[in-house]
């Protein structure tokens, strides 16, 4: 038993990252997306990693896992009909949602269409009161008619969320009890179970996400289980989490919301351990794939946290990594509209047929499509070897672009590039503001297959401090999950002024949360694990709408709490407010919403190989001609295997290896350090202090 193993299953490419315990060394592997046969991607690597490494299925005792299947299938609006189960008078809660548009500065913008239509809502005759005190018991044949008229306009799954559900679940149990006499075959999800959040169309609309894509997690992870079990391998897979974490296949199926980002969580934990491990203080993690182009930020080897990510078109609600989509990836579609008007994305090429250059079926230009018109890709196998770039079947799609718009192949190929980049900027700069950041302190690490492609000419508009490549970009988001911690949120939901008389009610909801996160622990991952608990509280001024966050410190929550405890607790409030909004009001009174409590249990993480230096040039594996900047230019095309700690070279540059390609334009310099990791910057730039 001497392998931990990390897959990313993603829209073209599926990753794997392998640490030997032996001698602590990380292999990777690349082998094309089979979204048309779940799991066989998993099979052909396994075959693959025994063939090239020696690899044995039976010799792996660790095995994550992430996967965009959830997400896509709410961005796709491919998930399952549903009916919602939800108490008398409030059958509008998706509806009214919170009566905002999506872009507040587009007059045209408009609400997206419920996942599920009025049609399909239901009232349940019972009411439960804010103190969860149940006022009227649930009328069992309300509920059988609503389960008979789902059933007669085909639904195949029902979310009961029940008014006040968050302080009581039990009618929403006793419901459930009456759907699975009648219709056993339904998959339902209970809000309260899924995340028991206090706000009704919150805790609706991220119940309702759960089970749309409920049944296409469950086929998929049942064919993932199986493709490991036929391969022979000993350990059940653990699935990364939207928090960065990871859980039980049987917990993933439960609750499918909580994997909702896992795959896009993964790339932006591998991003975190690459910073904490080299020293980074200060990132932007960029992760490119053939889909979608996402933006997290990094401070001191740590990831932003919150709720209220956008998936799709809706908002879910529980706790992730804070990860923002800016643009399109290397798989998006190139084309020209009515008006005559070269567009890119939003659809995307995928893995099946992929982009014309990798000779799969594809006869729409993409981005990645570009950049090999341009002459900067196809000077080596891609996904290691899993495709080899045509170069002049790029250049044919490319053409067919070219010719109504009047201009050469050369010269639309990187209008292609420069549309996408465009996209992404617009985006990014609305993030890098929302924060408060400076982008000139900031790196991008750029990893995907396709975000060391593009990530230097996204930053040079940006006016970024530099990039940084790692050593094994492509596969970055498999590293990711192979190093998450356990993890779990528990949330309770307390709704008090903060005052001595409530100081008790605080120590009594922090010791029932520490008690379910310790059983939770101990049911899904069995044996005893070394575990932190963290807690903070959604806290607000009284009259204020809505909350923040605010980390607190355990000692404050303790049985023998006094009263110093409260002072402590507002004083973090208060400081918390100043940073966010540049005031705090010391004499106001606070409110305490919801308590929140994160389980962790480290895994163990590998140290990073350090390269050998030297102060020799670097040699060109070859020399290409290629377009760049608006021009042709002869480019060196080195080998990232070649390169060692201390070496440097300028652009116009490509530097190619087995998982991805990253291209370096003219201005810029590349220096390796004691990491590998390429720390790319303006050639004006003054020396870095990375």
């Amino acid at each position: 038993m001497t392998y931990r193993i990390g897959v990313d299953i993603g829209g073209s490419f599926t990753d794997f990252a392998v640490l030997d315990e032996r001698d602590n060394r990380i292999r990777t592997l690349k082998v094309l997306s089979r979204p048309d046969s779940p799991g066989s991607e998993i099979t052909t690597g396994l075959n693959q990693l025994r063939a090239l490494f020696g690899i044995e299925p039976a010799d792996v005792h660790y095995f994550t896992h992430g996967t965009t299947v959830g997400v896509n299938a709410v961005i796709q609006r491919k998930g399952v009909k549903l009916a919602l189960f939800t108490t008398e008078a409030f059958e509008d809660v998706l509806e009214l949602a919170r009566l905002k548009i999506p872009h507040i500065h587009d007059l045209f913008s408009r609400r997206p269409e419920p996942l599920v239509s009025r049609d399909r809502v239901f009232a349940i005759k019972e009411r439960t009161d804010s103190q969860g005190r149940i006022l009227r018991a649930v009328c069992p044949d309300s509920v059988r008619v609503a389960v008979e008229k789902a059933r007669a306009l085909g639904c195949e799954g029902i979310v009961v969320s029940l008014l006040h559900a968050y302080r009581n679940g039990h009618n929403e149990r006793q419901v459930r009890e009456i759907i699975a006499e009648m219709a056993p075959e339904m998959l339902t999800s209970c809000s309260a179970e899924i995340w028991p959040i206090i706000r009704e169309y919150e805790r609706t609309i991220t119940a309702t996400i759960n089970a749309y894509v409920q049944p296409k997690v469950i086929h998929y992870l049942g064919a993932f289980e199986q493709a490991l079990n036929e391969m022979g391998v000993p350990v059940p897979p653990r699935m990364t989490k939207s928090n960065g974490g990871v859980m039980s296949v049987a917990q993933a199926k439960a609750e499918c919301v909580q994997m909702i980002l896992s795959g896009t969580a993964s790339g932006v934990i591998g991003a975190g351990y690459i910073a904490d491990q080299c020293g980074f203080d200060k990132l932007l993690s960029l992760d490119i794939g053939g889909t979608s182009a996402d933006v997290a930020v990094i401070q001191h080897g740590r990831p932003e946290y919150g709720s209220g990510e956008v998936i799709g078109e809706f908002q879910i609600f529980i706790p992730s990594v804070s990860v923002t989509s800016v643009g399109q990836g290397g798989g998006s579609l190139a084309w020209i509209d009515r008006l005559g008007v070269l567009q890119v994305g939003p659809d995307s090429a995928g893995s099946l047929p992929g982009p014309v250059c990798y000779g799969r079926g594809g006869t729409q230009a993409t981005v990645t499509d570009a950049f090999a018109a341009s002459g900067l890709l196809g000077h080596g196998a891609l996904g290691y070897s899993a495709v080899s770039v045509n170069v002049e079947a790029a250049r044919r799609a490319v053409a067919a672009l070219a010719q109504p718009l009047g201009i050469s192949i050369e010269e639309t190929a990187e209008t292609v590039i420069q549309l996408a980049i465009s996209s992404m900027y617009t985006d990014t700069s609305g993030l890098i503001s929302r924060f408060g950041l400076d982008p000139r302190e900031f790196y991008f690490l750029a990893f995907g297959g396709a975000g060391p492609m593009m990530g230097c000419y996204l930053a040079r508009e940006l006016n970024m401090k530099g990039v940084i490549v790692p050593p094994t970009p492509g596969v970055l988001s498999a590293l990711g999950g192979l190093v998450a911690d356990i993890k779990n949120d528990f949330i309770l939901t307390l709704y008090r002024e903060l005052t001595a008389d409530c100081l008790d009610d605080i120590v009594a909801a922090a010791a029932s949360l520490q008690q379910d996160a310790k059983r939770w622990l101990q049911r899904e991952h069995g044996a005893e694990l070394a575990f932190t608990l963290q807690f903070s509280a959604d806290m607000r001024y009284r009259g204020q709408s809505f909350e923040i966050e605010v980390p607190l410190e355990n000692r404050w929550l303790e049985a023998d709490a006094k009263d110093g405890a409260l002072v402590a607790l507002g004083n973090a409030f208060n400081r918390q407010h100043e940073q966010l909004f540049g005031h705090s009001d010391a004499q106001a009174a606070i409110q305490i919403i919801n308590l929140r409590l994160v389980i962790t249990s480290p895994t163990s993480r590998p140290d990073l190989q350090t390269l050998a230096r030297s102060a020799a040039p670097v040699v060109a594996q070859s020399v290409v001609n290629a377009w760049v900047d608006g021009a042709f230019h002869d480019v060196m095309v080195v080998r990232r295997s070649t390169l060692l700690a201390g070496q440097r070279f300028d652009g116009p540059a490509i530097v190619a290896q087995d998982d991805c390609t990253t291209c370096v334009p003219t201005g810029m310099r590349v220096e390796v350090d004691d990491f590998g990791n390429l720390i790319i910057t303006s050639v004006e730039a003054a020396p870095h202090g990375y």
